[in-house]
């Protein structure tokens, strides 16, 4: 098993709770991956959105199973899984995929959340999990980059709420008390970079206000000795099989098989975010 990241990374990702790396994959890879997401009817028909407080919207597309398309290999390539594994110090599984694109001039924002946020109500008991931002075309400030509080994951789990929109944010006291004491760090990316990040560092995205659009491919993993109790949106654990890195290459640009994926067409909220804000 050999990790993406050097010992310095590491130890950043465990200070800080996310880490860059630049060039993880190649300007060729990244070509197949652009292609295949661009292309591939399962992607193309299955876009739903979230909307953000000023009525922005991010396009969506999310599946549950890897499979043997160019972007389920990405998911399934050694150099992010064998990483995966020694950020949560053990095997780990697929948890789910998205695609997250934010469009010209306006492509909707993220509230400040924490994806355990999310998951802990999905039955994950322990924060051992982790997500990948793969980007696909340039991240930048103007078209609505990740931005990380860094060391903010320390604060552990934060009581999540419905914004206005249709996302869960952290309940915006305790939010502006955080960022009193944490600094936030633009995650400015190139095609091929990506950013690893811990399930509790709290992260959020400002709209596109670019004339560029803004495609990231985000693969979300969590521990094996962390299986889900409880039935959800998403798997619980299944073995997931590592392929070599050359694989993304040599099978070109391949797309998704459709009936393995589980593709979900409609965002879904944990029921007691819901129920809380009846």
């Amino acid at each position: 098993m050999t990790s993406a990241l050097d010992d310095k990374e590491l130890a950043a990702y465990r200070r800080d709770g996310f880490v860059i790396k630049k060039g993880l994959f190649d300007a060729e890879e990244v070509s197949l991956i652009t292609e295949a997401l661009e292309t591939d009817p399962n992607i193309n028909k299955n876009f739903f959105s979230r909307t953000d407080l000023e009525g922005g919207s991010t396009q969506l597309v999310s599946w549950n199973y890897p499979g043997d398309g160019t972007f389920g290999l990405v998911a399934r390539c050694e150099r992010m899984v064998d990483t995966l594994e020694a950020l949560l110090g053990g095997e780990v599984y697929h948890y789910h995929s998205k695609l997250s694109a934010k469009l010209p001039g306006g492509g909707g924002s993220w509230e400040w959340h924490q994806d355990y946020g999310y998951w802990y109500y999905n039955g994950c008991l322990r924060p051992l999990m982790a997500s990948v931002m793969v980007a696909i075309d340039e991240a930048t400030q103007e078209n609505g980059c990740l931005k990380f509080l860094k060391g903010s994951h320390e604060a552990g789990r934060l009581d999540h709420v419905l914004t206005d929109g249709d996302q869960m944010c952290v309940e915006p006291e305790r939010q502006a008390q955080i960022e009193e004491i944490y600094e936030i760090a633009h995650a400015e990316l190139a095609p091929g970079d990506a950013a690893f990040f811990h399930c509790n560092v709290l992260h959020r995205s400002d709209q596109n206000r670019s004339d560029k659009r803004r495609y990231g491919l985000l693969c979300h993993y969590n521990a094996a000795r962390n299986n889900p109790v409880v039935e959800h949106n998403h798997p619980f654990y299944n073995k997931l099989e590592k392929v070599p890195d050359q694989m993304i290459k040599t099978s070109g640009v391949t797309l998704s098989d459709g009936s393995v994926e589980d593709f979900k067409s409609k965002a879904v909220n944990p029921p007691q975010a819901e129920s809380a804000a009846e």
